[in-house]
């Protein structure tokens, strides 16, 4: 029905979701913060799967990402207080993390019905954008995103790796992600990208519907699936 697609849109048929969770660090604590990630963080993923975990490069400062999946709302219920009873987890880790972080945001987003987690071919870097739409949902702005988005992967210069729309949080918002070899193959891809008219023609069409947008280029950690 009209009047649900005004809220989230379409979405994938299951009821799977994520959970977008970002931490600014404290800038003279982001060394320690990152390898206590790399010592402890396979005591977190023994609870739930982690689709990935970043350090901005570029675009943001001190700040990580990571996405967790959850099967519904009650599988992620039941993970949250399976890790508040983790005396590893709450000991070695969050005891020692909070000190180091100025402030942590959490988001709930769905992957767009026309995606799926992209592999990577081999390890690289990640472009995060961050779209800012107008009122109206995917029901408005969904084929004219979509095409954008298509437009950018026929070039050939990146890989897709994911389109998030969000739930609860700053709404009508979509989170795309991107991986390129480095970020000077991602630079000079988007040059040309630019002057090709059908990414052009594509992406014109589609800035009716934006308000804003920002991005960070992002550094996977090792304990990251997505590298």
């Amino acid at each position: 029905p009209v009047h649900a697609s005004l809220a989230t849109g379409p979405r994938q048929k299951n009821s799977a979701f994520y959970e977008i969770r970002t931490y600014d660090i404290k800038p003279s604590k982001m060394k320690d913060f990152v390898e206590l990630v790399n010592k402890y963080f396979h005591l977190r993923t023994a609870h739930s799967e982690l689709v990935g975990f970043w350090s901005a490069e570029l675009g943001a400062m001190n700040k990580v990402v990571h996405i967790w999946k959850y099967e519904d709302f009650a599988h992620r219920t039941a993970v949250r207080h399976a890790l508040a009873n983790d005396k590893d987890w709450q000991g070695k880790f969050i005891s020692a993390a909070l000190p180091l972080m100025e402030k942590q945001h959490n988001e709930v987003a769905y992957l767009v019905p026309w995606c799926q987690i992209g592999k990577p071919p081999k390890e690289g870097v990640y472009e995060w954008v961050t779209f800012q739409m107008k009122p109206g949902g995917p029901a408005l702005w969904g084929e004219a995103f979509r095409a954008a988005i298509n437009a950018h992967i026929n070039t050939g210069y990146t890989k897709l790796i994911g389109v998030f729309h969000t739930e609860y949080g700053l709404l009508n918002t979509v989170h795309v992600i991107w991986w390129n070899e480095s970020p000077d193959h991602r630079a000079a891809g988007r040059h040309s990208a630019h002057e090709d008219a059908r990414v052009v023609a594509a992406v014109r069409d589609s800035v009716r519907f934006l308000e804003s947008q920002q991005n960070m280029l992002l550094m996977p950690l090792p304990c990251s699936p997505l590298k």
